[in-house]
């Protein structure tokens, strides 16, 4: 298990205008929390170096350390990862692929969670399980929030994929941050970025905003006006895994999704009846100028399945590519496991939220996991080899569909 500290960084930043923030580096990923006693702190100097008109030259970031002592403590976590009860008794599931539902509710096995299944073409809502906890105000997106951090640094021209990343001691390339989930990478783009910036860029791709076309219980996920003070971490603790956010699995969906599409965000539709479906049209809520930059961002998310922190995924799963984000982290008590994805079949992408909430248990390789299990049922039901998605779904879809 990785261990989280909290640093005070002094910063000064030359050759460009971004200023200089205070700021916190925090959990690389799963948990352990910190003392709030301090005793040295950790001064850091960046020295940012332009650019030549090179295109393989990179911008480097250089850290020079000094030391600061950190004692470390176990959390103690107070909710249940496993269900009790039907959790998915009350959805409304008639208008979903049922093939789809079931096979995430065979995932999902007696774990508390929510599983959002999309169709990135068109924005359809696939399947939705325990909707209860997909509809609900939401929970911090932990390091899943680095994927619109990537992308706000990728369309600002801050850094490309390769561009290597100075930072305690060692460099960093954005794939491989995204891929290990590191924290203190992602903390140096949001404070070079700065708070107005990462804020438009995550409004941008839906976070704040119901991501549903009149779905009804929809609740609204929060991002702030204003960054964390400082003495919590300010806009690299925001940016490492989230702190001060709240998304929900719709939203995260819709984004991904984006990606997954090259750009075009989708109002989320979820059909209740057989008439629903056969009446369905796409809505677009907007287009984002963002199909440059997937590359560069699915490098990071295959490499989080292939040797990174999704690598679970694998275990269950290999016969199509799937790029990926997890994200882990708590809050009062109750852990929160988190793992957005999208896969790649020449009969089309899904689109995959796991969205886990629990105890020591829940973290989000167990929904990287969980995700490789769903798709492991739809290919034993020939899923992928029958035909595309959206057709699958119209021809399966009953008006009465079995849930658990």
């Amino acid at each position: 298990m990785r261990l989280s500290c909290v640093f005070a960084l002094g910063l000064t930043v030359m050759g460009t205008s971004f200023g200089a923030a205070r700021a916190t580096a925090l959990d690389v990923q799963h948990t352990v929390h910190h003392s709030k006693t301090t005793s040295k702190h950790l001064a850091v100097r960046h020295t940012t170096h332009s650019r030549t008109s090179s295109a393989s030259s990179h911008r480097v970031h250089a850290a020079v350390l000094t030391g600061r002592h950190h004692r470390y403590y176990g959390e103690r976590f107070t909710a249940s990862s496993f269900a009790s009860g039907d959790i998915f008794a009350g959805d409304i599931a008639a208008g979903e692929d049922p093939v789809v539902r079931q096979a995430a509710i065979d995932a999902l096995g007696d774990m508390n969670g929510t599983a959002v299944v999309i169709d990135p073409s068109n924005g359809r809502i696939l399947a939705m399980v325990n909707q209860k906890l997909a509809l609900s105000p939401g929970a911090e997106p932990c390091s899943t929030i680095k994927l619109s951090v990537a992308l706000a640094a990728l369309s600002e021209g801050l850094v490309t994929r390769d561009t290597p990343v100075q930072l305690a001691g060692f460099r960093m390339n954005m794939t491989d941050a995204l891929a290990k989930s590191n924290n203190l990478y992602f903390e140096e783009l949001g404070r070079e970025l700065g708070f107005d910036r990462v804020r438009h860029y995550a409004t941008q791709f839906g976070l704040g905003e119901l991501a549903g076309y009149h779905i009804e219980g929809e609740q609204l996920g929060e991002y702030p006006q204003e960054s964390l003070p400082a003495s919590e971490g300010g806009v690299g603790r925001m940016c490492s895994f989230g702190q001060g956010v709240s998304m929900t699995p719709l939203q995260l969906g819709a984004f991904v999704a984006a990606i997954a599409n090259g750009g075009t965000l989708y109002y989320l539709q979820h059909p209740t009846s057989t008439e629903d479906v056969l009446a369905f049209q796409p809505k677009v809520k907007r287009k984002l100028d963002i199909a440059r930059y997937v590359p560069d961002l699915q490098d990071g998310m295959a490499g989080a399945v292939e040797y990174g922190t999704a690598r679970r995924l694998r275990a269950n799963f290999q016969e199509l590519p799937v790029f990926g984000k997890t994200g882990t982290c708590s809050d009062k008590g109750t852990r929160f496991g988190w793992f957005a994805s999208y896969s790649d079949s020449p009969q089309g992408s899904l689109v995959t939220v796991f969205f886990l909430e629990g105890g020591r248990p829940t973290f989000g390789p167990r929904a990287a996991e969980l995700t490789g299990e769903f798709y492991k049922n739809l290919w034993d039901h020939n899923y992928f080899a029958e035909k595309g998605t959206q057709a699958h779904a119209a021809l399966q879809v009953t008006s009465t569909t079995s849930t658990r």
